[in-house]
C-alpha cells in the first residue's frame, strides 16, 4: 500500500518528505522502546509512537522505515523535523492514540512483518 493512501485514510498531518508518499509501506511496527524498534522492525515498515524525540529520525534511516506516525497529538520540536526533513523520513501525526492507528492500519491491510 502506498504512504500516501495510509495518510488520506487516517487524516494524517504530513510534515516532511512528500516525495516519498508514492513508496510502498510493507508492514508496520508499533514501539515507544527505540531498542525494540531496532531489533524487530522491518525495511518499508511505517512506525507508530507517541516519542516525539530527534532520535526516532535515526531510528527510522538505520532500519530504512516507509515513516514514521506520532501519536496521541504530540508535536515533533523544530530539530526533529529538520532531520526528517535532512533525511527523506516521512513523519506525521495524528491526535489518535497508538492503539487506535494500529487497530486502522491492521484493517487497511498493514500488518507486521507483511
Amino acid at each position: 500500500m502506498k504512504l500516501e493512501t495510509i495518510v488520506n485514510k487516517l487524516g494524517l498531518r504530513l510534515l516532511c518528505s512528500e516525495k516519498k508518499l508514492k513508496q510502498e509501506i510493507t508492514g508496520g511496527y508499533a514501539s515507544d522502546l527505540l531498542s525494540n524498534v531496532i531489533a524487530r522492525s522491518k525495511q518499508g515498515d511505517v512506525w507508530v509512537t507517541m516519542m516525539s524525540h530527534a532520535n526516532i529520525i535515526a531510528v527510522a534511516v538505520l532500519k530504512d522505515l516507509g515513516g514514521i506516525i506520532i501519536t496521541e497529538g504530540r508535536e515533533p520540536d523544530t530539530d526533529t523535523i529538520k532531520k526528517a526533513t535532512e533525511e527523506q523520513v516521512p513523519l506525521m501525526l495524528t491526535t489518535l492514540s497508538t492503539f487506535q492507528v494500529v487497530g486502522k492500519l491492521y484493517e487497511m491491510g498493514i500488518h507486521p512483518g507483511s
